[in-house]
């Protein structure tokens, strides 16, 4: 007999968290609360624009609905395309606003007009492209003393000026904010009618926030990458200062999720991959595990997505609490971090989406037999792309691949 949206709500669920509990489920997941298989296929699998997906919600709702019936994973594999916009959320940080102004859709981008960090598809690209973060440098090494001062003023009233055009007089800032305020208002309506859809086709919602590590918010909207790495040089004390003045905000960031329901916290990582062993110890990683660990002591774990290869630094994991929540690698050997990260957390990833794009349904078959074969003893892995955006173009059959093998070789 076929099961109803809420028996299957309840056993994704329970699936995922028994993952992340380092406990054995009844079958491999293939989602982690908010990530599965998903991203520009999802546009091009109901004939869409990437414009349209991103810029229409209603269309984009209808082929949300199409992909998770089509392709059921344990998360909804559709959603809404967009880009990280943290910046804009430590400048709210203090109003309740502050949690709806991180992510950066199609209209709200719009809303803001011309401004240094995205592009979107039918406004500066092509229609069928997907957005596109920019960066860039907009502060000067000798302003980090009034980042570490106050980061979240000196955001608010110096950067976002900088990058946003439409802030150069008060009159335009005042127009500005208020498309702003009423684009963040339709997405917040359109996610609301995206979670009730979910559930009628028997997902689930796990809440969740996000926050950032201090260094990666220099990098991807401060300083730019290239200037940050060579900061760690030229520059180290007022950047390691800046980057501990941050852990607060970021902490804080977070919290207002809790407030809201949410469990867990996502943590996408940048740098990590630019940087040594060395420099990764002292730059990077004391303000990142700190903050995992006060989320984790005020009842929030962390999903952490360790971008490129993470294996030079893969121990240092081991400094973290047990159960803290789930390490999601990109590039980095599986096999090898579920071995060293076993006892630790939760290990997801291990399918790379070259062979999701460029493979056939057999080699599917055969990588996720041979994988699952090395990391489901014991528990605590879910499967999840290398990254979790499936680009236009994807053949359908090797999505459906994926979970058929994962019914032929997951259960435990």
């Amino acid at each position: 007999m076929s099961k109803n949206p809420q028996e299957l709500i309840q056993e994704r669920i329970a699936r995922q968290m028994a993952a992340i509990n380092l406990e054995i489920p009844d079958k491999v997941p293939t989602g982690a609360v908010l990530f599965a298989l998903g991203g520009d296929f999802v546009a091009d699998y109901s004939g869409l624009t990437q414009a349209e997906f991103a810029h229409d919600y209603e269309k984009a709702l209808r082929a949300i609905q199409k992909y998770n019936e089509d392709f059921p994973f344990d998360v909804a594999g559709g959603a809404l395309m967009g880009l990280d916009g943290q910046a804009f959320g430590l400048a709210f940080l203090g109003d309740e606003l502050a949690p709806s102004t991180a992510f950066i859709s199609g209209p709200i981008h719009k809303a803001l007009g011309p401004n240094g960090y995205f592009k979107f598809p039918g406004n500066e690209i092509s229609d069928n492209s997907a957005p596109q973060f920019l960066g860039g440098t907009f502060m000067e090494p000798e302003e980090y003393d009034l980042l570490a001062k106050d980061p979240v003023k000196f955001i608010a009233e110096t950067i976002l000026p900088r990058v946003i055009e439409g802030l150069d007089t008060p009159k335009n800032a005042m127009a500005t904010w208020t498309r702003f305020g009423v684009e963040v208002q339709r997405f917040q309506d359109i996610n609301i009618k995206i979670v009730m859809s979910n559930a009628q086709q028997g997902f689930g919602f796990i809440p969740f926030g996000i926050t950032h590590n201090p260094m990666d918010v220099i990098a991807d909207f401060l300083r730019g990458i290239t200037n940050t790495v060579l900061d760690t040089r030229r520059h180290p004390e007022r950047l390691k200062a800046a980057c501990q003045a941050m852990v607060d905000p970021m902490v804080e960031f977070a919290l207002t999720y809790k407030k809201m329901g949410a469990e867990f916290v996502f943590i996408p990582l940048h740098m990590n991959e630019y940087l040594s062993p060395k420099l990764y110890k002292e730059f990077y990683w004391p303000t990142l595990k700190e903050i995992i660990i006060r989320l984790y002591e005020k009842g929030m774990r962390s999903l952490v997505f360790f971008e490129g290869h993470h294996e030079p630094h893969l121990e240092t994991i081991l400094d973290l609490p047990r159960g803290w929540g789930v390490a999601y690698f990109e590039k980095t050997d599986i096999v090898m971090a579920k071995e060293v990260l076993k006892n630790n957390c939760c290990v997801a990833g291990g399918l790379p989406i070259g062979l999701v794009v460029g493979g056939t349904p057999e080699s599917i078959d055969a990588h996720i037999k041979d994988l699952f074969e090395k990391v489901k003893p014991g528990g605590g892995f879910i499967l999840l792309p290398s990254i979790g955006a499936a680009p236009a173009g994807t053949p359908p059959q090797n999505i459906r691949a994926v979970i058929d093998a994962v019914e032929k070789y997951g259960y435990y």
